[in-house]
């Protein structure tokens, strides 16, 4: 079980990656958010609920195994964070990559309250920073969307 556990929270491997494993887990996260998409309104809104929950469960149980907390193996909270940035916008070229580029940005950056969340304590405060660094770049993409379209 904790091997399933480690795939998942290292956004299957991503997380090892020698070089920048939080921007390998954001790429993971694109074709899952694709996959995803599809799935209509609110049942997609609680998919992504109940993500968060399970994202923040296994982040915790990986960072008690790697008796480290928020170590940067654990990429499903970049998964978690990109799935955000994405909700709601149109799933093409443009808003994806600027997606990714906005939400990679924002999570390295912090803006507030993002670096305060992370002193939450488990698998949530792995997490929250990455929910409101995907809820900021959204935000953007939302503004963006209003001047392309």
């Amino acid at each position: 079980m904790i091997r399933l556990i480690l795939l998942l929270a290292s956004g299957l491997g991503a997380g090892f990656s020698p070089f920048a494993p939080g921007t390998a887990g954001t790429l993971v996260a694109i074709p899952i958010e694709l996959v995803l998409s599809p799935i209509r309104s609110p049942v997609y809104e609680l998919t992504l609920l109940t993500f968060f929950f399970f994202s923040s469960w296994i982040a915790e149980r990986a960072q008690n195994h790697w008796q480290k907390e928020d170590d940067q193996r654990i990429v499903i909270d970049e998964i978690m964070g990109y799935f955000l940035t994405m909700l709601w916008i149109p799933k093409t070229l443009l808003f994806i990559s600027v997606g990714f580029f906005l939400f990679r940005l924002l999570d390295i950056v912090k803006p507030f309250p993002c670096r305060q969340l992370e002193k939450v304590r488990g698998g949530f405060g792995v997490v929250l920073d990455d929910v409101f660094a995907g809820i900021y770049a959204n935000i953007g993409l939302q503004l963006l969307r209003i001047f392309v379209e």
